[in-house]
Order: structure tokens, then C-alpha cells, then sequence
């Protein structure tokens, strides 16, 4: 049997996570919802994989990672998150984790990048791979293939704006592009959550554990 830690403070996304995973009849998943549960059921259990939420109220998962690694040196960890974190891949090797996994993931692909990290195989997304060959360029790319699709630091600034209640005009004006520009980002950005609104967008950004609840209603 597989033994997974899953550790997100999103409740939603750690019982759907925890779903898909259990479908599969060799693995078994426990959930942490904080740091401090997290460290705990590392003292007390093995865990053949874990799951950390690069964001967590409190503590970043590259940081919780090197925690469990005082108490487990050899475990083998994947930062889960809802949106791409290339910008954080040195600091991902540094701590000497196994790759990432987009919480867009489908089942299949889920259960490929544990089976890959339990053989110690680093899980990279195609879209990081091609940033690193290309050593060039900004934000995330879609995984072809896949169906799978990432969110740019771009597009969580806006999501993060729309949250807040920001206009369009207000948002443009925060993220120093133009409406027009924007409005072409948004649609973008609806085709890959699947929504129609802003609304829907923040909503499902929650639902992905792209956005927490401190992100919302802080208008300034």
C-alpha cells in the first residue's frame, strides 16, 4: 500500500484530491490541513509520497518541506498547487523535492507523478520543461497534450485583483497593462479555469486553492 500525505489547508481540494487518488486500490491518503498537523502525523507515520500546498497561511510548502526533512531526511515530497510555480524552481531543487504537480492535474496524471516520485523521477510540468530549454521568457505555458493548464504569476495578480473587487479599469491600472490587453488575459484566463464570469473565475480560483480567503473582500 501507498501512503500519501496530502497537506492543503483547502478542504475541498484535499477531499477531491484524496478521491481521485484512492481510486487507485494501492493508495491510501491521510490530510493535514496545517504545518503543525503536518510535522505531527510526519513524527508518528511513513509516508511513501507527500503533497504540500505551496501556499498555506503561515508558511510556504518549500518551507514546511525543509521542516518534515529535519524529521525525515530522505522523504520524497511534490508541491502541489494551483498555479505555476517556475519562478520557484531553484528554490524547489534546493530543498531537494521530487518536482511539482498543478492541482488542474487529472487523475491520470496525479497518479503518474506519484508513481514517478516513488521511483525518483523528478515530476516537472512540459510547460516548465520548455521554459528551461528555452532559458527565456515569462510565465506558463499550456501543457500540450494534456489538457492540463497552468496560471501565470500574470493571471494570479488579476484573479487576485478581481477578488478584491477591482474593476477592469483598476485592475489594468494595478498590473500596468492596458483594458484591452486585460480583456484579452481574461478570456484567456475563463477558457482555462472552464468559467464564463469574473466571478466564476475567483470562485473556481478558490475552489483550485489559487486563491485563499484573505484574498478576498480586501479592497484598498
Amino acid at each position: 500500500m501507498i501512503k500519501i500525505l496530502l497537506v492543503d489547508d483547502h478542504p475541498s481540494v484535499m477531499e477531491g484530491t484524496k478521491v481521485l487518488l484512492e481510486q487507485e486500490k494501492d493508495i491510501y491518503v491521510n490530510l493535514a490541513s496545517t504545518q503543525a498537523r503536518a510535522l505531527e502525523l510526519v513524527g508518528a507515520e511513513h509516508f511513501d509520497v507527500m503533497l504540500i500546498d505551496m501556499h498555506m497561511p503561515g508558511m510556504n510548502g518549500i518551507d514546511l518541506a525543509k521542516q518534515i526533512q529535519q524529521i525525515v531526511p530522505d522523504a520524497v515530497m511534490l508541491i502541489y498547487t494551483g498555479f505555476e510555480v517556475s519562478n520557484h524552481f531553484n528554490l524547489i531543487v534546493e530543498a531537494g523535492l521530487a518536482g511539482f504537480v498543478l492541482k488542474t492535474a487529472g487523475k491520470e496524471q496525479l497518479v503518474t507523478a506519484v508513481r514517478c516520485a516513488l521511483r525518483g523521477e523528478v515530476v516537472l510540468p512540459l510547460s516548465l520543461v520548455k521554459q528551461l530549454r528555452r532559458t527565456t521568457g515569462y510565465g506558463a505555458k499550456r501543457v500540450e497534450g494534456t489538457g492540463t493548464q497552468s496560471i501565470t504569476d500574470k493571471e494570479y495578480d488579476i484573479l487576485k485583483e478581481i477578488a478584491r473587487g477591482k474593476s477592469n479599469k483598476e485592475i489594468a491600472s494595478s498590473v500596468l497593462m492596458s483594458q484591452r490587453s486585460l480583456e484579452y488575459c481574461l478570456t484567456s484566463l475563463f477558457q482555462k479555469l472552464n468559467v464564463k464570469s469574473r466571478i466564476e473565475a475567483a470562485l473556481k480560483a478558490k475552489q483550485l486553492g489559487i486563491l485563499t480567503d484573505t484574498d478576498f473582500g480586501q479592497r484598498e
